[in-house]
């Protein structure tokens, strides 16, 4: 008899801890509040240091000025005196008590000079001290908090899409290398979770599309075979227009993914030519609407990717045609460079637009009164497309109502 299996093992605990190893004396590690009071008080002792040395010279040459005799013996046999800081004693025939009063009033102007003297020259003292102090304090300040800026400029940089960007900051162990290795570690993150998105989109959209292109095949074929009954023609059509509405609605929630994030590579894009191109494209279906196209279209040239912005304009462009009047409607399209910035303008006419329902159009499977999309002008992703392309590139879009029903659409790119 076959001895029975034994259980499997549990799997070793992990022996890595994610967390921050705590150091054997943390009072002893040099925090920013440490650094920080050690700069500023030693800073503070030296100025005072610094203070007290001008305000002993000042004082020393203040008593030396102050005990200056006040008079000098000319003549010994007539008791000629001469003073030249004390004027009222150099005449000879001057009582004793009357000379006395002269001395001590002199001697009071004296002292009182002398600390007039050092109170002027101590303010000055002390205005140079707080000058270079604020000067020290600014520098010191600008040092001690460097790491701060170069954390900021990551942050930009990222902010840019550019998540392969790294502080990597080296220094004490404070708190703002704490902060930088936290920031490090969440791009660490962020980058794995975007390309872990990038490669799902991938994935879907090859997933997605082959049936929906093997389905279009299988279904052309049937419906190009002249012997087919007029039901299964019928019934293949339809199938073919649903079909149909699946790609797009796939190719618009792949693109709507895909531009969500910011354009890492950018090239010159002329939005003038953009708009041509989209305008040429839907031609044809404005012609069988009834619908006019005009506008013009004067340079405007902008960093980023040609074919997102040419998708903008294409469904700014397509829906105007379509949400239009039945009988004399026109759609109006120009670029231009306004404020240094590129301006993509679409306007038309059409069904009057409440002013509350505005910001709904923006917003995926969404139209005007319906919240899921039920016709066939489109899947409902078009201007949610254009947000998030516009976006992308640094941009925004804004829709107005136009007095008698259409819509003024007007996307802001940087140059």
């Amino acid at each position: 008899m076959a001895a029975a299996p034994a259980p499997p093992q549990a799997p070793p605990k992990p022996t890595w801890d994610p967390r921050r190893p705590q150091p054997p004396f943390p009072w002893l590690r040099p925090t920013i509040r440490i650094r920080l009071t050690l700069l500023y008080g030693g800073m503070f002792l030296i100025a005072g240091i610094l203070l007290l040395s001008i305000i002993y010279l000042l004082a020393a040459q203040a008593i030396n000025t102050g005990n200056q005799p006040l008079f000098k013996i000319v003549s010994f046999q007539e008791l000629k005196i001469s003073s030249d800081s004390c004027p009222a004693i150099n005449t000879t025939k001057l009582p004793l008590s009357d000379f006395k009063d002269a001395i001590a009033h002199c001697m009071d102007q004296q002292r009182q000079a002398a600390l007039d003297d050092l109170l002027s020259r101590s303010l000055l003292a002390l205005l140079g001290l707080a000058v270079i102090a604020f000067a020290f304090g600014y520098a010191m300040a600008g040092r001690v908090l460097s790491p701060l800026g170069r954390i900021t400029r990551t942050a930009r940089q990222v902010a840019g899409s550019d998540l392969s960007r790294r502080i990597e900051l080296d220094g004490p162990d404070d708190e703002l290398k704490e902060l930088a290795d936290t920031f490090d570690d969440m791009l660490e993150r962020l980058q794995r979770a975007f390309t872990a998105q990038q490669r799902f989109v991938g994935n879907a959209s090859h997933e997605l599309r082959t049936p929906l292109a093997i389905n279009r095949t299988l279904l052309e074929v049937h419906l190009s075979d002249p012997n087919a009954p007029v039901e299964l023609q019928q019934l293949g059509k339809t199938l073919l227009a649903t079909n149909e509405r699946s790609e797009q609605l796939v190719e618009g929630l792949l693109l709507l993914a895909r531009s969500d994030n910011q354009i890492v590579e950018r090239k010159p894009v002329d939005l003038a030519e953009v708009a041509t191109q989209a305008v040429d494209q839907v031609h044809g279906e404005a012609e069988s609407k009834g619908v006019k196209i005009r506008g013009e279209r004067k340079p405007a040239v902008v960093q980023g990717n040609g074919v997102l912005l040419e998708r903008i304009a294409l469904n700014l462009v397509q829906n105007a045609v379509r949400y239009n009047v039945a009988e004399d409607g026109w759609v109006e399209v120009g670029t231009e460079v306004e404020h240094g910035q590129a301006v993509l303008t679409v306007s038309n006419t059409g069904p009057v637009v409440p002013a509350y329902e505005v910001d709904n159009l923006f917003e995926p499977f969404r139209r005007l009164r319906t919240e899921r999309t039920g016709s066939d002008k489109g899947v409902g992703l078009g201007l949610s497309i254009v947000r998030s392309v516009a976006r992308a590139h640094g941009g925004h879009v804004v829709a107005q109502p136009r007095e008698g029903g259409g819509l003024v659409m007007r996307v802001t790119l940087p140059v």
